[in-house]
């Protein structure tokens, strides 16, 4: 722990059923005027926004260009004029959220995008359909296989969202859409949005559509909770860790990097805008 601490690598604790417990870091090498502004832009409900919305634009356009790559790919085997018109649904909110500078108002717009997504998320599932299904979100704790899933996935790319802001000066418990709150990392969960749909839940559909996951691989607890088996959890994590390392090039950087370098790119990118040498906070937009 003190060799990764010394190289700014973090650890996470998670329970058997993936819910988080800890994060271990090294000592804070923030820069203080960094934090300082972002304190100060947090404490503004409408400086908040401002950054806020340009999460949930990279969200919503990665949730919209999920749906539109579905009705490319598999035109035969899902309803095309129900993904259209949530398509066209969802570039109408990005419209609104994009001229929004109040947070509850924003939480809205999210709320009906997300609402929409979910609606066809049963349908991007190809494979293995009597055994992963997806009804709606649950959580604490997950009642069925892909929901158990995604709960760790979730959990995984907030710890990497959470270390890569701690890396470039921030903290990750200070938020603009999400707000203060003890013990949550709500920065973390801010950046995230926007590589929810295009990292965790594409990650997830990739294993339950390629059969790397089964049925076996899960345990339904005598209270409906979903687990997934300790060997399916390692290969769950291999699986993530591989994913990590594949290469794209940054659709704002035009950089080539790695997957698991993204939320990293995110939090220099935030940090920028934060110290004004960039007008806005570029929110990742995959194509």
């Amino acid at each position: 722990m003190g060799y990764c601490a010394e190289r700014n690598i973090s650890l996470m604790f998670l329970t058997m059923n993936g819910r988080f417990l800890a994060r271990v870091i090294g000592p804070s090498k923030g820069n203080v005027v960094l934090r300082k502004k972002q304190y100060l832009l947090s404490e503004d409900e409408q400086s908040s926004a401002r950054i806020a919305r340009n999460f949930i634009i990279g969200k919503i356009y990665n949730h919209k260009w999920m749906l539109e790559r579905m009705t490319r790919d598999y035109p035969m085997r899902i309803d095309v004029e129900q993904f259209k018109e949530i398509s066209g649904h969802l570039s109408s909110i990005m419209l609104e959220v994009r001229a929004c500078e109040e947070l509850d108002r924003l939480r809205g717009l999210e709320g009906q995008a997300a609402v929409s997504y979910n609606r066809l998320f049963d349908q991007m599932i190809l494979q293995q359909k009597e055994d992963f299904y997806f009804h709606s979100r649950s959580r604490r704790p997950p009642l069925d296989n892909v929901n158990a899933m995604l709960s760790l996935a979730y959990t995984l790319l907030a710890h990497d969202t959470a270390s890569a802001l701690e890396a470039v000066g921030l903290d990750a418990y200070v938020g603009f859409l999400h707000r203060d709150r003890p013990g949550r990392a709500s920065l973390a969960l801010d950046l995230m949005e926007e590589l929810r749909g295009i990292v965790a839940d594409k990650f997830v559909l990739s294993l339950i559509n390629k059969k790397l996951v089964r049925k076996e691989d899960f345990v339904k607890k005598e209270n409906g909770a979903v687990i997934m088996t300790d060997e399916a959890r390692k290969k769950f994590l291999t699986a993530w860790q591989t994913k990590k390392q594949e290469s794209l090039t940054h659709p704002y950087l035009g950089e080539k990097i790695t997957w698991g370098l993204v939320p990293h790119a995110q939090a220099l990118l935030l940090a920028r805008h934060l110290r004004n040498d960039l007008d806005e906070y570029p929110p990742f937009l995959w194509k």
